[in-house]
């Protein structure tokens, strides 16, 4: 690894600014980490919560997206929706009685309430509202049923992603907020599909990439400072840093 690289996850590793860098090959090396950080967020959980976390992430990450696109129309199931909403607390802070209200939402309601959310899509405000109709469904839970359906346009509203981004604190859970999230995670997204020849970021890897700096940062640096140097190689870096192709327009 380059000494100038090593010094600089250093620095961010210690000052929490994954945000402003502008380099693809050091987002990539955090995304490449992201499954480890959820495995140690996971061991280290308590409250019954150990263990837990993994299969729950690996789900929503990798089922709950398939199932969703296998639709003639997108939406989710009752089921479903009771499933992020475990996922969600269980990630971040629980609370037993948000889980009772989701799963008091009748389940034709919730089909077709998340069916008229997604048909709203590109228009991701229109479509937090209409989610946000839901008992017990706010912004936050909105944004990642939009997240799994949508990745190309919508990030979960993660507490961890959004601290370490300049100008968010204190964080708020309403729909204004999560507005001023996703634009700063959109933006971001754009600047680096600009210099990285792979163009294959979405809010949605971006904000990944954030939680996964921040709870890495503060559970266990050392993840960070120890990048290998595989994911970090001279290759990368120069494969990252090659003009963008152009992109045929339609």
């Amino acid at each position: 690894m380059r000494p100038a690289l090593q010094q600089l996850l250093l620095a961010m590793c210690l000052n929490r600014s994954l945000f402003v860098c502008e380099d693809p090959a050091t987002w990539r090396c955090v995304y490449a980490k992201y499954w480890e950080v959820v495995e140690l967020k996971s061991r280290l959980s308590k409250d019954g919560k150990a263990g837990k976390l993994l299969t729950l992430d690996k789900w929503y990450q990798e089922e709950l997206p398939m199932a969703i696109a296998s639709r003639a129309e997108r939406f989710v199931t009752h089921s479903e929706l009771v499933k992020v909403m475990e996922w969600k607390l269980t990630r971040g802070k629980f609370r037993p009685r948000l889980q009772q209200l989701v799963a008091t939402n009748p389940s034709e309601t919730v089909e077709k309430c998340t069916k008229r959310a997604f048909s709203f899509l590109p228009d991701v405000q229109a479509a937090i509202l209409e989610l946000s109709s839901l008992k017990a469904v706010g912004p936050a839970t909105a944004s990642a049923v939009l997240t799994a359906g949508a990745p190309e346009l919508a990030a979960f509203m993660a507490d961890e992603a959004m601290e370490t981004i300049p100008g968010l604190k204190p964080i708020q859970y309403t729909a204004k907020h999560y507005s001023l999230y996703l634009q700063s995670v959109v933006e971001c997204t754009n600047t680096l599909n600009k210099v990285d020849c792979e163009q294959d970021w979405t809010p949605h890897r971006v904000e990944l990439c954030l939680w996964a700096w921040a709870v890495a940062s503060q559970l266990q640096p050392s993840l960070l400072q120890d990048l290998k140097e595989a994911e970090c190689s001279e290759e990368g870096l120069e494969k990252s840093q090659k003009p963008a192709k152009r992109q045929k327009t339609k």
